[in-house]
């Protein structure tokens, strides 16, 4: 069924929370692609700047662009998201942090320094702006990766989220709102074991060398599954637009075509973060039941979350 035609979405808001310019296009693109072109509404909201992004794509390895990598970003972020089909980029305000030690890591502007309250602060001023019916934010559990960028993006999710839907806290910044769910984004072991599989049926050579399979998985733990065949594609061409950061010619964003990918894995990964809304087991729909409970609970109070 197409989602266009049928406006399945209409109505409904999701907002995902991303660390750097990127991390929205090889994070969940297709879900978002598939739930804009439905009728839903999508905000993104950026962490940090990415200005301590390397350039990875030789061609845009250039002076003019290294000495303006903040503006460089931001125009790649805004194409990639016009791409995804995000109505609205928001920039959280904070300065890449660089990794755990680093020089940028110390910087006073940066993500990682920032006062934690001031910046959930600005979390709630956002949700209560756009009112998400579901967050798309980072696992509490990192160990495959652990940025100090991804790290404080969980941090401040869920206070943040507590903070808006609490109508006693900082008026100022808003009406109260209750987020109704909260996904963790995760790229799940079973997908890298079908990816691999692909490559080597394919004869090509897999990107997924043991490192990544000797990773902790979080596969037990999912418990979303989005279909996102028809809109596969999306990832890759928002990656593209990218221009510094993704090389066009990485075995590891673009070694297989897209046709392929498809077959292999046409589903992207969530585990529940939290809910106040019931939720099955196993769904294959973030917005599973949120129309039902909004027609029920036509204005939801704020309530604490459960897990």
């Amino acid at each position: 069924m197409n989602a266009t035609s049928t406006g399945e979405y209409a109505g409904l808001r999701i907002l995902t929370l991303h660390a750097h310019p990127d991390d929205e296009s090889s994070k969940g693109a297709g879900s978002i692609a598939r739930y804009r072109a439905g009728g839903a509404g999508t905000v993104l909201v950026c962490a940090t700047g990415g200005e301590e992004g390397d350039i990875l794509n030789p061609a845009m390895d250039r002076d003019e662009v290294r000495n303006n990598m903040a503006e460089v970003r931001h125009g790649e972020l805004a194409e990639a998201a016009r791409i995804i089909g995000y109505e609205t980029v928001e920039m959280l305000g904070y300065r890449d942090s660089g990794m755990e030690d680093s020089d940028a890591n110390k910087n006073p502007e940066c993500f990682w320094q920032a006062p934690i309250d001031e910046a959930i602060d600005r979390f709630v001023g956002l949700l209560r702006q756009h009112r998400p019916h579901v967050l798309v934010t980072y696992s509490d559990d990192q160990q495959g990766y652990r940025h100090p960028d991804h790290l404080r993006v969980h941090d401040i999710s869920l206070p943040a989220i507590e903070r808006a839907g609490d109508a006693s806290y900082r008026p100022e910044l808003g009406e109260p709102w209750q987020v109704l769910k909260v996904y963790y984004s995760t790229w799940s072991r079973a997908r890298m074991e079908a990816m691999h599989a692909k490559f080597a049926e394919l004869g090509l050579e897999s990107p997924f060398t043991k490192e990544w399979f000797d990773r902790p998985s979080q596969d037990h733990r999912i418990s979303a599954k989005v279909d996102i065949g028809d809109y596969f594609h999306i990832r890759g061409e928002a990656l593209r637009a990218h221009a510094t950061q993704v090389d066009p010619a990485s075995p590891f964003w673009f070694g297989l075509p897209d046709d392929a990918g498809r077959e292999a894995y046409p589903y992207d990964d969530y585990i529940l973060g939290q809910s106040v809304m019931p939720v099955a087991e196993s769904e294959a729909d973030l917005f599973e039941g949120v129309r039902e409970y909004l027609a029920a609970s036509p204005a939801p109070e704020p309530a604490e979350a459960e897990r």
